[in-house]
């Protein structure tokens, strides 16, 4: 018996695969809003590292590109699923909403910002997870259509 027969018949090859597309949907989002935070903040749009952003309109800009980053996690988490797409998307939103929760456990009484923003991190976490997964359903099936 080969190594690939023997990973399907236990499913570790699966339970990889799902580990595997959740983690790069993880990355995704983590890597892009970093790096999106890192432009504005050479671009002078938001102050130096570690300095409070008091300003909510510079708060809801990171709150929306962060979504459309999650929107896109949750797309890529469906996209390389081995099975069940929505639920490695909904597995995804629930990581987030785990991270951003221990993320505004830490940084609301550094007082760095407003206290809805990472608030509204962790309420949107697993919404725009799951609209991720929504959308890479639908252009799955329109693409088979």
């Amino acid at each position: 018996m080969n190594g690939r027969v023997a990973e399907h018949e236990t499913g570790q090859g699966g339970v990889m695969r799902s580990v595997g597309a959740v983690c790069l949907g993880f990355v995704a989002v983590v890597a892009l809003s970093l790096g999106t935070d890192e432009i504005l903040h050479v671009l002078e749009v938001y102050p130096p590292w570690g300095e409070p952003m008091p300003q909510p309109g510079l708060n809801l800009l990171a709150l929306v590109y962060r979504d459309a980053f999650a929107v896109l996690g949750g797309a890529l988490a469906a996209r390389f699923a081995p099975r069940s797409p929505m639920r490695h998307a909904v597995v995804l939103g629930i990581v987030g909403t785990l991270m951003g929760t221990m993320g505004a456990v830490a940084t609301i009484p550094l007082h760095l910002g407003p206290a809805w923003y990472p608030i509204a991190l962790v309420v949107s976490a697993l919404p725009c997870s799951w609209l991720g997964g929504l959308s890479w359903q639908r252009t799955r099936k329109a693409a088979n259509s």
